[in-house]
């Protein structure tokens, strides 16, 4: 049992040391990515909805 957790704790720590972390950088760049995507699917949900609300209520006027 020992040696099995040991095993899992030695594999653990090499394959955290192939992994590669993003630098400030990136981790900037990609929030604003995010950010402006997000804005984007937001403002085209308000204007479907708006579209959408504006129809319906025409209709059953």
């Amino acid at each position: 049992m020992k040696n099995s957790v040991n095993h899992y704790i030695r594999n653990a720590k090499l394959e955290l040391a192939k992994v590669i972390f993003p630098t400030k950088p990136q981790v900037k760049q990609a929030f604003i990515a995010v950010v402006v995507v997000v804005a984007f699917v937001v403002l085209f949900l308000a204007l479907v909805d708006l579209i959408m609300s504006s129809t319906v209520s025409a209709i059953l006027r």
